[in-house]
């Protein structure tokens, strides 16, 4: 197996730490909105890596974050907490404004199949975890308090902290930003630990021996990674925009204290694009999985439409590529149904489906080439609706469509049979055909096409499929 590797800006050969279980950490939403579909493209495409890994007979222990708590509005440590802001927005607490965006979360996953990671873990269920590894970064002598506001990492006592993100820091701090805390050593040391306000209570809000306060924003994937899959992973995964700050990060905090790597290949998800501008929540252009089924698209839909593009392509989005997706979403549940409509060709193959199942696996394995497996996929359509499935291909067949769920999570094995009701008036309707009975022939035709279902007439008989 291949993949791109952030860390060495190269294509290498994966090879992990321990040889049948490969330990994966993604960055999880901070839960204070609807997850919008720049986040979906991210989080699909750490599917594909998973479902790629298990592919190729690996285990996989793989954690995700739910960042319920220390995020705040800008990523230079200034600001409300995103979760504590929205909550006064809508007049509840911090802790159900969490607990509702996370089940919607939850929610969206499973309708994208998403596979469910082995731990899904919360910032504000691991305090005591980040508490204790502040502490060892102040024992190293990495940390300093700012009074009032809260305890930092100082970026210049860790030697390798522009090496990853190739950050040029004389740069960063000429174009220091208005916000930039002036009491602050360097421009790109960050919080570890925020004290909370002193004439206000928080809803989110713990003792520590730093102070009352909470923890900052990246300190708590360190913690957690560490804390489930120990001082180094095989994968870190993430989107790209994370690269410069909150993954640069997570290194210095991380490597400081155990002075070994904190994984060893790292994965970025590129950024998706809404009229040439990035989609995120501050520029008010995220569109909502919910938005996008109100339009008619469905959530596989979606999940096809992303595999369209490469993980590490700038993506761009519009209606009009959506309803290309859903074309070929159609085209592939029209060639599933054929296992229901088995053709009389006795003699002839429609394809070598097992090999075909082999190429979309190598495919993957070659650094996730979901865009070609896409075009792979509609030449077999293509060749498979047109020539029909035989009786003796129909293992192979229905062998093809479990492992192109297996790899890619379509669900084509989930396509259901039509009742007997509308097979029966499929039935009559060639009769009237071959009687040229054009009249009863279209009746029928737009009867089982209020029912959703479409046929595909050939000369002696019609195959059906759903339409979406």
């Amino acid at each position: 197996m291949r993949i791109y590797n952030t860390l060495t800006r190269k294509i290498e050969e994966f090879k992990p730490i321990k040889d049948n279980l490969v330990t994966i950490y993604t960055c999880g939403p901070t839960v204070y909105d609807y997850a919008h579909i720049g986040h979906w493209f991210n989080y699909v495409r750490m599917d594909i890596l998973i479902r790629t890994l298990k592919a190729n007979s690996y285990r996989t222990k793989w954690v995700m974050n739910i960042t319920d708590v220390g995020h705040l509005t800008s990523d230079a440590d200034e600001g409300e907490d995103k979760i504590q802001k929205k909550a006064l927005k809508e007049h509840k607490n911090a802790y159900q404004i969490a607990e509702f965006y996370t089940k919607h979360f939850l929610k969206d996953m499973h309708r994208l199949n998403i596979l469910e990671p082995d731990y899904l873990v919360k910032a504000t269920d691991h305090i005591k975890d980040q508490i204790d590894l502040i502490l060892k970064l102040q024992e190293k002598g990495y940390t300093y308090e700012i009074e009032g506001d809260g305890i930092y990492y100082d970026t210049s006592k860790f030697a390798k902290y522009a090496d990853f993100a190739k950050l040029d820091l004389d740069e960063q701090e000429a174009g220091i930003r208005v916000q930039f805390n002036p009491k602050k050593r360097n421009a790109s040391d960050f919080a570890l630990w925020k004290f909370s306000p002193k004439n206000s209570k928080r809803d989110m809000e713990w003792d520590s021996p730093f102070g009352k306060g909470f923890p900052g924003w990246h300190i708590e994937c360190s913690a957690m990674s560490m804390k489930y899959l120990g001082n180094t992973m095989d994968f870190h995964t993430g989107g790209i925009d994370h690269i410069p700050v909150h993954h640069t990060n997570e290194i210095a905090q991380s490597e400081a204290v155990t002075g070994q790597p904190l994984a060893h290949y790292w994965m970025h998800s590129n950024h998706v694009l809404i009229d040439n501008q990035k989609i995120s929540k501050s520029l008010g252009n995220g569109i909502s999985l919910d938005e996008l089924i109100a339009n008619g698209c469905t959530p596989m839909t979606l999940r096809l439409h992303i595999l369209e593009s490469h993980y590490q392509s700038q993506s761009k989005f519009s209606y009009k590529s959506l309803d290309a997706s859903k074309k070929r979403l159609e085209e592939l549940y029209q060639m599933a149904v054929l296992k229901y409509q088995l053709s009389d060709i006795k003699d002839q193959f429609t394809f070598n489906f097992k090999e075909a199942a082999n190429n979309i696996k190598d495919l993957l394995s070659n650094n996730l080439k979901t865009p070609e497996i896409m075009a792979f996929l509609s030449d077999i359509c293509t060749q498979t609706i047109t020539i029909g499935i035989s009786k003796l291909e129909l293992n192979d067949f229905v062998y093809f469509l479990k492992k192109i769920d297996q790899y890619l999570g379509l669900d084509l094995e989930k396509v259901k049979d039509i009742t007997k009701e509308q097979k029966d008036l499929i039935l009559k309707r060639d009769h009237a055909r071959k009687a040229k009975e054009w009249h009863k022939s279209d009746a029928m035709r737009e009867e089982l096409l209020k029912q959703n279902i479409k046929l595909n007439d050939f000369d002696d008989k019609s195959y059906w499929y759903r339409i979406l």
